[in-house]
């Protein structure tokens, strides 16, 4: 699915709402959670401007950001079914399963999210009932791609390090999908953690001194997020081949954040 297909999807639930009551104008409340103010998040509000739902008019945000901290998820979730909102945008797993564990009723528009039926969101794609729909990326499924295009780029590829959110369910599966691929090309898989923002440059440090031949930076909006503005990466005299899912100014090539 395309951006434009995605924000559609997103403009739907606010076109659902019954004409009626559109037209005595009730001031409808609109939970998001999401690890920051994503671009994604903003257009989202464009798009309910568009059908008609102005913030302080007849539509009231309820913004909750985990700045980076996947574990104030469940908290921020639970503060939005307790105010309550009439239905709850997530951006990214942690978000998404923070918010089913907090409402089984209230409707859920998951915006971005790497694989729901993996880590338990959904049971299927085509059927996923309760209170919970949206767009999934399935970006796990070319965890093991990025692989063999890193090797294709660099022939005397053995050691290749993983970036990644270990907070995150969704990497427990982009683990399982590289894992069979590294063997078979016999590459050894290095995870280098981070559990918040406050770790990656941390993380960035080891991997700069381990020196492996390639560096994967798993899905994960939050660690996107935050070590997009992380300019310390690696330093310009050491050479590592890259490919990154996230915006995280490594070099390389930049694809699809969504986890």
């Amino acid at each position: 699915m395309n951006r434009r297909a995605f924000i559609t999807l997103l403009g739907g639930a606010a076109a659902a709402w019954p004409l009626a009551a559109r037209a005595q104008q009730p001031v409808r409340v609109v939970g998001v959670l999401a690890s920051q103010p994503l671009p994604p998040v903003q257009r989202f509000v464009r798009k309910l401007r568009e059908y008609g739902y102005v913030e302080g008019e007849n539509l009231r945000l309820q913004l909750r950001f985990a700045e980076g901290h996947d574990d104030r998820y469940p908290d921020l979730a639970t503060e939005l079914v307790k105010l309550p909102v009439e239905v709850i945008v997530t951006w990214g797993t942690p978000a998404a399963i923070a918010a089913k564990q907090a409402s089984r009723t209230i409707p859920i528009v998951m915006g971005a999210i790497g694989d729901p039926v993996s880590v338990g969101i959904v049971p299927s794609l085509a059927r996923p009932g309760g209170n919970i729909t949206g767009f999934a990326a399935q970006n796990v499924d070319l965890e093991g791609k990025r692989l063999e295009l890193l090797k294709d780029l660099l022939l005397n590829l053995s050691r290749v390090g993983v970036l990644a959110n270990t907070t995150n369910p969704l990497l427990a599966v982009g683990l399982q999908k590289l894992q069979p691929v590294a063997k078979e090309l016999r590459v050894s898989v290095d995870v280098f953690e981070v559990r918040n923002s406050d770790e990656i440059e941390g993380a960035l440090g080891r991997l700069q001194q381990a020196r492996p031949d390639g560096v994967i930076v798993a899905p994960d909006l939050s660690l996107a997020d935050q070590a997009d503005g992380n300019r310390r990466c690696f330093s310009d005299q050491q050479t590592i081949g890259r490919v990154s899912v996230s915006r995280i100014r490594c070099g390389g090539w930049s694809n699809d954040p969504r986890g």
